[in-house]
């Protein structure tokens, strides 16, 4: 039995801590706040509830896996989960509505020519079809395996080239995912717009980000988007009972600063004057915030540090029931995708038009009652850094997110009793892609330090909750049984 102590109760670190307590380890996690869940946050008023993290869940696979691994009862017995449906609702700046199933990728294609006429969906396919290249010389890799030691197989891209005729034979490689949609699907607007919302949502820049990102949609429109009653808060519960039931044991308000060393090598942590000893010692708090906070001294700073964009979130506690037939995700895209862009990444400033994911869930555990409804909006902003010296007035900015909102024909103005403005406060952690030199991969599990271990959004296999899930259960294999 190995003593192991947990930087963190974030979902990475309880999932962590779940399979590691169940392989007959000794566990103790140290959280800074009072509670657990980190980027599954909670905000609760007036009988109303907010995500205020993802709120939505794909590859449900790696928490049914953590489930099975860390108990016996499955996931679906410890959260109420269902798929969405339609997995979601995408307005355009002409007025094109778009309404995309879940979990079907010739239901998409369907869709996609009923709103933009025939052979749009053939065309998105056969991007979808080297997109699935992409997700199998990947998967393993990059989502179920530690990084390899050598990475630079992963280098390089491993997006087909699509069959090229004539002069387009002379043009270059498809770098990136700005290059897939103009040379694979036209340049059509509304087409575009969907291929660069995915890597947007990621803080990704369609004009950096490979070509392979195109992995992002493919996954969700093969393996569909879900839900959990109570919303992903409701995840993190599950997988804190499990950790309570495993014999975890949680310190709150807890702020670690030191990771203790003896001959070179992690020993412990401490957390103010207390001092917790341990054979290892993971953490869910990212490398870049140990070395910048001198947690671990003589840690590169650079060593996992985030990404360049951020995430704004208004609460609106509405008035009035949720009308029949509401999509739970609605995608209003932005006026003009190439501004949008410069606004975010070139230029930093709020975006004026910008694509707003609009979350309306169907969940009665959210709400007062039937007669009011909880809704989300997310608009992926500058780096939060950057934004702090532009000192931006986030009110006025939310108050024009909603007349965006009602020009797209989603008027909510008249119905909001409060709302809460989350400006961003962390870079956004992308997903590890391969391709382009390397640039997209995220740091590996070990930290370089004998002794410590990283699991998380902003280290392989990189930024979004299943990934986050899948970091913890490849940490423990490592580790392994006590």
């Amino acid at each position: 039995m190995a003593r192991i102590v947990i930087i963190g109760a974030g979902i990475s670190g309880l999932a962590a801590a779940a399979r590691l307590a169940t392989l007959g380890h000794r566990v103790t996690v140290c959280e800074a706040s009072g509670t657990y869940g980190g980027m599954l946050g909670r905000y609760e008023r007036d009988s109303f509830a907010f995500d205020t993290g993802p709120g939505l869940l794909t590859l449900p696979a790696v928490y049914r896996d953590l489930a099975l691994k860390s108990g016996r009862d499955p996931l679906e017995q410890l959260v109420e989960l269902a798929p969405l449906s339609p997995e979601s609702r995408h307005v355009f700046p002409d007025g094109t509505d778009l309404l995309l199933p879940n979990a079907s990728r010739g239901g998409v294609a369907q869709a996609l020519d009923a709103a933009f006429g025939p052979g749009s969906g053939e065309r998105w396919g056969e991007v979808m079809i080297r997109a699935r290249a992409v997700w199998e010389a990947t998967r393993r890799p990059l989502l179920e395996e530690p990084l390899p030691a050598d990475p630079r197989p992963l280098h390089t891209d491993p997006y087909p080239a699509p069959p090229r005729r004539g002069l387009a034979r002379l043009s270059h490689r498809t770098k990136t995912l700005s290059d897939v949609a103009e040379r694979e699907l036209g340049g059509h607007p509304g087409l575009t717009a969907l291929l660069y919302e995915y890597a947007l949502r990621f803080g990704l820049s369609p004009e950096d980000a490979p070509a392979g990102a195109s992995v992002l949609p493919y996954m969700e429109q093969s393996f569909g988007v879900w839900y959990v009653t109570g919303g992903n808060r409701a995840l993190a519960e599950a997988v804190y009972r499990r950790c309570e039931q495993r014999g975890v044991e949680f310190h709150f308000d807890t702020r670690v600063t030191e990771v203790l060393m003896a001959g070179g090598r992690a020993c412990g942590v401490a957390a103010g004057e207390r001092r917790f000893e341990a054979d290892l010692v993971l953490s869910a708090v990212d490398a870049a915030t140990l070395a910048r906070r001198g947690i671990v001294p003589g840690l590169d700073p650079k060593f996992g540090a985030g990404g360049s964009t951020g995430r704004l979130t208004v609460l609106l506690a509405l008035r009035g029931a949720r009308p029949a037939g509401t999509a739970y995700r609605t995608v209003v895209h932005a006026r003009d995708s190439q501004r949008e862009l410069d606004q975010v990444f070139e230029h930093p400033d709020l975006p004026e038009y910008p694509t707003v994911q609009v979350h309306r869930p169907d969940d009665a555990t959210l709400r007062p009652d039937d007669a009011h409804e909880a809704a989300t909006l997310t608009v992926t902003v500058p780096d939060p850094d950057e934004l702090a010296d532009l000192a931006p007035d986030f009110e006025a900015y939310a108050d024009h997110l909603l007349d965006h909102l009602a020009t797209a024909g989603i008027d909510l103005r008249e119905r909001v009793l409060w709302r809460e403005v989350l400006p961003p406060s962390a870079a956004l952690a992308h997903p590890s892609l391969a391709g382009l030199g390397g640039r997209f991969l995220n740091p590996p599990n070990e930290s370089g330090i004998p002794g410590l271990l990283l699991v998380g959004a902003t280290v392989h296999p990189g930024g979004g909750l299943a990934r986050a899930g899948m970091s913890a259960s490849i940490a423990a294999t490592g580790i392994g049984p006590a």
